[in-house]
């Protein structure tokens, strides 16, 4: 599985909203600097998931953008799916849409199972959780292995 950079800019802004300490509005351009990110980049991002219902635009000098729910209730999967759409695809097609023969059929369940557990993952993770690095335990256990941090 790829994160893509838009994926991760979009998850680090949102972290960034929802580490806001009064939950007031953040222009993009404050976003990007705490973040290192591309400003005009992050421009298309935020009106991504402000379309997308997650965040909430104000104009005015006291403008800028904030989270559009409690940092609590939206997950990492929401903001991966609002600006990458699907979580896992084979070929940008969803593995129930897929079906393969002879000695590739299991290849199906192969996919299924691994969507299965990036949604566990990502949905089970808050944007409260990661911007509080209060990760639940049963994600953090998964770290704990040597070769968790290792790449093949």
């Amino acid at each position: 599985m790829r994160i893509s950079a838009r994926a991760d800019y979009a998850i680090r802004a949102a972290l960034q909203l929802a580490a806001s300490p009064d939950g007031g509005p953040l222009k993009a351009e404050a976003i990007a600097d705490a973040q290192d990110i591309p400003h005009k980049f992050l421009e298309g991002i935020l009106n991504d998931m402000r379309r997308g219902g997650l965040v909430l635009s104000q104009r005015g000098g006291n403008g800028g953008y904030r989270l559009a729910r409690p940092a609590e209730s939206i997950s990492i999967a929401d903001v991966i799916r609002t600006v990458d759409g699907p979580l896992v695809s084979v070929r940008g097609v969803r593995p129930p849409e897929l079906s393969y023969t002879g000695p590739a059929e299991s290849l199906l369940p192969l996919w299924i199972a691994l969507r299965s557990n990036v949604r566990e993952i990502l949905e089970g993770v808050s944007l409260a959780d990661v911007a509080s690095a209060q990760l639940p335990a049963r994600v953090s256990a998964l770290t704990t292995t040597p070769d968790a941090w290792v790449n093949p």
